[in-house]
């Protein structure tokens, strides 16, 4: 189990440094319905998490068994196809940044945040978990190292508990920091949703360069 746990780290932290999602928890936290939205898009992004890496876990435990030698070719070529991909998105990121003066390009959807009920707030914690290409693809990798990893029925909960709790951590924390001192969390936010939205694409680039790097490397250690 510990093995397993230490190769989903890298793809867990890079869940949990996604500035889209902590974007949006900050801009409910700062909207009208603070409370209810925030809580329900945490509960929706936590789920989400949970049924994406659960359900890669689940098929991939239909790819073949390892070789007599130990090795796991087919295992070793998904893990490197998604480090390319995610290498890929990061060069993409990188290009896309912005340049000078120019204004950072956010979410057309994050303009109506202010006007979320708490339903619609659980839905989009739900998508952007499960249903975003980036977190899917470490969702994808995450639940090809749980599968392949032979763990029992305990051990394979445990690990999952651990990827969500530190993919969730990023967007709990501010939740949960607005729910324990509201009336001090306001100018800490702003500065952070600030600091984020213009520096979205350099952090989602380097990420994805760092990860898809780890996870070639895995890969080829499959073989």
């Amino acid at each position: 189990m510990g093995g397993a746990i230490g190769d989903i780290l890298p793809l867990a932290l890079g869940v949990a440094i996604s500035p889209v999602p902590i974007i949006a928890a900050i801009l409910m936290l700062l909207s009208p319905r603070a409370r209810g939205a925030s809580i329900a898009f945490l509960l929706g992004w936590v789920i989400g998490i949970v049924v994406a890496v659960t359900a890669f876990t689940l098929l991939s435990s239909a790819l073949p068994a390892p070789d007599s030698d130990g090795s796991k070719p087919v295992q070793g070529i998904i893990t490197i196809v998604l480090g390319l991909v995610l290498m890929g998105v990061g060069v993409k990121q990188w290009q896309g940044r912005p340049r000078g003066d120019d204004a950072p390009v956010l979410p057309s959807w994050m303009s109506a945040i202010d006007t979320m009920t708490p339903a619609k707030s659980l839905g989009l914690g739900f998508l952007l978990a499960a249903v975003n290409p980036k977190n899917l693809i470490m969702a994808v990798g995450a639940g090809v190292i749980i599968g392949s990893a032979d763990l029992g029925s305990s051990a394979l909960i445990i690990t999952i508990i651990v990827f969500t709790a530190l993919a969730a951590s990023t967007v709990a924390v501010p939740v949960v920091a607005y729910l324990i001192a509201a009336d001090r969390m306001s100018t800490p936010l702003q500065a952070l949703r600030q600091w984020l939205v213009r520096e979205n694409a350099v952090v989602m680039a380097v990420l994805m360069g760092v990860i898809g790097v780890v996870m070639i490397g895995k890969g080829l250690g499959r073989f």
